[in-house]
């Protein structure tokens, strides 16, 4: 498919500062591009650019195939471009309506075209299923914009661009300025335009939000593009070690693990990895004891980085090892030891029915027989403990499902299991992480909750997102209970799922609930699913 948008060798000056340099991007009808890259990388330049606010110093534009060295305001709206910026443009004067509508009024008129005018009615009816589609109410549209707060003219400026059929969005950066509600919202309706053919730039430093929607992440460092990576095919650990310009190593992970507060030291290393590019960019204006204490410092990230590296690569290879040993005792229990209790109950069967018995032997064997029946039971239990066989056959949701009705039966506990049917086979690793998980939340209900009622929800928040949530009616976690406490009283449940949710790359949430009880919150990031066509939750 020919691209519909294409920026071949675009750099972009302020006096003699390059802001962009020799940038080459292409976008095809339907896809999603992320433009990642610290502040001052350059990302709204070059949305300005596309957007027709800046003109390139060189470099050329091709827009559905045709060639233009630069873009104007006028010329963009009319070739289907929309641009939501990072700080919305309103006319303070006019309501909210009329900005929604600016330059795209519907029109009414009695006689022809000749007596024509704005057709408020139609245009408040419109305006009001926009932000129906968004989730926001006004109080009232003929609201001036003046009187609107930072994230209500946000909201009116995305309304703008949702008023008629475009081929490009261009987001530069608005998601800053909304609540988390209006953030997932506004990703939604980039699902919602790209399935309409709908091209979508998106320039943000938020990787969460890039890696939730995006097809392509393309990289800019200092106005230059560092790299392009499929959003499949790389990690959010990447691309902050391209953004910031260290080279990643083979296989870079979450920096520290087995501790409560891993997402806050991972968000004071990438801080510091920021503050040292920043101080390598004022360093020739500082003195040699100056670059001595920056050589330290680089010296001693560097170390830490190595270390924690190296402690997740143990980690991960233990927990792997831990799986395979668990896989081939299931293996030998079920082939060897299950085989020879079958054989043996067989036998005594036969003794029964066939051979003649005293009224002494009689007995002495139905007893031995129930026993036989018992001990298989009980070890088939600990081989589905070890490594539940449906994981491989019949995959995640069917080894859940049945991992909870054995559970739920055995401890007597009410137990409800909502698995959305557009769940899809996983990695290997990742299912049966995520088996390890639910069944770390079952153990700590049975062991620590006091609870007479669990709830667990599977789903997919985005393509790329799987989340899991445990909760029970229980007592709940101490207000300041932390998971280095619970590990030094020797309960590990917590701690175990936190560290495969951190080798993950995911994200943790213990919360105590309002009616009582713990919620466990776990969104994993695994590769993009076949989409099912919105089809309900089911539960069990």
């Amino acid at each position: 498919m020919d691209p519909l948008l294409r920026v071949i060798n675009v750099s972009h000056t302020f006096s003699d500062l390059w802001a962009l340099e020799n940038i080459n991007l292409d976008i095809i009808p339907g896809e999603v591009v992320g433009v990642a890259g610290s502040s001052g990388a350059g990302k709204s330049v070059l949305a300005k650019i596309i957007a027709g606010l800046y003109e390139p110093t060189s470099g050329d534009l091709y827009f559905a195939g045709r060639r233009y060295s630069s873009l104007r305001p006028y010329m963009v709206r009319a070739l289907g471009i929309e641009v939501i910026h990072q700080r919305p443009e309103l006319v303070d004067e006019l309501d909210i309506t009329a900005n929604v509508f600016l330059g795209r009024e519907l029109t009414g008129g009695l006689l022809g075209r000749n007596m024509r005018w704005a057709d408020r009615k139609e245009m408040n009816t419109h305006a009001q299923h926009i932000f129906d589609e968004l989730g926001v109410r006004f109080n009232s549209l003929q609201e001036k914009a003046a009187n609107l707060s930072g994230e209500e003219r946000q909201v009116v400026a995305i309304a703008r661009a949702m008023v008629g059929p475009c081929r490009l969005i261009i987001i530069d950066g608005p998601l800053v300025g909304l609540s988390i509600t209006l953030q997932k919202r506004l990703l939604t309706l980039v699902h919602h335009w790209q399935e309409r053919g709908c091209a979508v730039l998106i320039c943000s430093d938020n990787l969460g939000n890039l890696f939730a929607v995006t097809d392509r992440l393309i990289v800019l460092n200092k106005g230059r593009k560092v790299a392009e990576r499929r959003t499949d095919e790389t990690t959010q650990e990447e691309i902050v070690a391209l953004m910031v310009g260290t080279p990643p190593p083979e296989q870079i992970t979450p920096l520290i693990w087995a501790l409560d507060s891993y997402y806050k030291a991972r968000e004071q290393a990438e801080n510091l990895q920021h503050n040292q590019a920043l101080l390598q960019r004022d360093l020739a204006a500082q003195d040699t004891l100056n670059r001595q204490l920056l050589d330290q410092l680089s010296r001693q990230v560097a170390a830490l980085d190595q270390a924690n590296a190296a402690l997740q690569d143990a980690q991960r290879r233990l927990l792997l090892e831990r799986e395979d040993e668990r896989k081939h005792l299931a293996r030998e229990l079920h082939d060897q030891a299950i085989q020879d209790l079958l054989g043996l109950g067989y036998q005594i069967e036969e003794m029964l029915t066939v051979q003649p018995s005293t009224e002494d032997l009689t007995p002495n064997l139905t007893l031995m027989q129930d026993d036989v029946r018992r001990l298989v039971g009980d070890l088939r239990r600990i081989c589905n403990n070890l490594r539940p066989p449906a994981l491989d056959s019949l995959g995640l949701g069917a080894a859940i499902r049945s991992h909870a009705q054995q559970w739920a039966e055995r401890h007597g506990i009410d137990l409800t299991l909502t698995i959305a049917p557009n769940l899809q086979r996983l990695p290997e690793a990742t299912e049966l992480s995520v088996f390890r998980i639910v069944q770390e939340g079952l153990n700590n209900i049975q062991q620590h909750a006091l609870a007479t009622k669990a709830n667990i929800i599977i789903k997919h928040t985005s393509p790329r997102t799987l989340q899991i949530t445990i909760s029970d009616n229980g007592k709940g976690l101490n207000e300041d209970a932390d998971l280095a406490a619970l590990a030094a009283s020797s309960h590990y449940g917590l701690l175990g799922i936190s560290e495969r949710v951190a080798l993950l790359g995911g994200k943790l949430q213990l919360q105590n609930r309002p009616s009582g009880g713990l919620s466990i919150n776990v969104e994993i990031p695994h590769p993009r699913t076949q989409k099912t066509d919105g089809a309900p939750l089911s539960e069990i």
